[in-house]
C-alpha cells in the first residue's frame, strides 16, 4: 500500500468535506422560517393597480385625451382589465402578466427582513411605448404610500430590482428613495456599474450619480426559459442575485424627504410590474430571515 497515496486521497476527500459543510452551513442559515407562498390560482395575496396605456413621447406628465382633459388612472383591483390573469403548467400556478396597461401587481402583506424568490420568462407581446424597446418589468420592494408617485405614475415609492432584457439585477430609484451600492463611479454619460471590488456609492433623490445603477454582469437565460431572481434584505442592506449569480450589493436603504432629512426604508408592500411588456412568473414565495449568511455578511465589510 502506498501511504502517500492514501495519505493524499485523505487530505482531498477531507478538503471536499469541509467545503460541502460550509456550502450546506451557509444554505442553512436561511433555512430557520419556511418559505411562505406568495401564489395561488385567484391571486388572493396580491392587489392590482393599473394606471395607463403610456405612448411614444411619454414626458411624466398626466395623460390627457382628445380634448385636452386629464386622464385618471384605472385605479386598484377595476374589474374588466384582464392583465394580471393565471394557469396551470403542470403542477405550477403561472402568473401572465400581459403588460397591456402599466401598473403592478402589489403584495397585501408587508415584509421585513426577508428573502424573496420568483422564477420568470418573457412573452412575445409588446406594447404601445415598448413596441421598439426591450421587454422590461421588475420587482419594487420597501414599497410604501400612494401609488403613482413616480415617473411614470404607476407604482409606489420603493426600490428596484429591475428585471429586462440584458438588464436584470439593475436598480432604480422609484420617486424619492435612494440607496448605496457597490459600484464603479460613472463619467461622461456612463452609469455606475455594480462591482463587488468597489465602494458603496449613493445612489437615487439628490445623488450626483443620479438614480440608475446596472448590474455587475448579465446572467439571463434565453427569454424562452425560466430565470431565478433572489433578493434577500435584512437591516436596510440587499442583495440582488440572477440565477445563483450576485449581481448588486446596496446598503442604507431609505428615501430623502422635501427637506432633505433622510429616512430609513427598510420594510413594506412587494410589486410586480406590468410595463409593456408580457412576462410570465412563478414559484413566487418568501421566507423571513434573521440574518444574512456569513457569505452574504461579507460581501458588506
Amino acid at each position: 500500500m502506498n501511504l502517500y497515496k492514501v495519505g493524499f486521497s485523505f487530505i482531498i476527500l477531507l478538503a471536499i468535506s469541509c467545503s460541502s459543510v460550509k456550502t450546506t452551513q451557509d444554505q442553512d442559515d436561511y433555512k430557520n422560517h419556511n418559505w411562505d407562498e406568495l401564489i395561488d390560482a385567484d391571486l388572493t395575496k396580491w392587489d392590482t393597480f393599473l394606471s395607463y396605456q403610456h405612448q411614444p413621447g411619454y414626458d411624466g406628465s398626466q395623460p390627457k385625451n382628445e380634448k385636452g382633459e386629464l386622464i385618471e388612472p384605472i385605479g386598484l383591483n377595476k374589474p374588466g382589465y384582464d392583465v394580471f390573469t393565471t394557469f396551470n403548467e403542470g403542477d405550477d400556478v403561472v402568473i401572465r402578466n400581459t403588460g397591456e396597461y402599466y401598473g403592478c401587481l402589489i403584495t397585501k402583506g408587508e415584509y421585513e427582513n426577508y428573502h424573496f424568490q420568483l422564477k420568470y420568462k418573457w412573452g412575445d407581446k409588446k406594447w404601445a411605448y415598448r413596441k421598439d424597446l426591450l421587454m422590461d418589468s421588475g420587482i419594487l420592494y420597501h414599497s410604501v404610500g400612494p401609488m403613482g408617485v413616480e415617473y411614470w405614475r404607476s407604482w409606489m415609492l420603493s426600490q428596484e430590482f429591475q428585471i429586462m432584457e440584458g438588464h436584470t439585477g439593475d436598480f432604480w430609484s422609484q420617486a424619492n428613495s435612494a440607496i448605496d451600492i457597490r459600484a464603479y463611479k460613472p463619467e461622461s454619460v456612463l452609469d455606475p456599474l455594480a462591482h463587488e471590488s468597489q465602494d458603496f456609492l449613493p445612489i437615487g433623490m439628490g445623488s450626483p450619480y443620479r438614480n440608475y445603477c446596472l448590474r455587475s454582469g448579465n446572467y439571463e437565460k434565453p427569454n424562452d426559459e425560466w430565470n431565478t431572481l433572489d433578493l434577500y434584505c435584512f437591516d436596510g442592506k440587499s442583495i440582488h442575485v440572477v440565477n445563483g449569480e450576485v449581481v448588486m450589493i446596496l446598503k442604507n436603504s431609505r428615501y430623502i424627504e422635501e427637506d432633505g432629512k433622510s429616512v430609513p426604508l427598510t420594510k413594506g408592500k412587494i410589486q410586480l410590474q406590468s410595463e409593456a411588456a408580457e412576462v410570465f412568473f412563478k414559484d413566487i414565495k418568501i421566507r423571513k430571515i434573521d440574518a444574512l449568511s456569513e457569505k452574504h455578511k461579507a460581501l458588506f465589510n
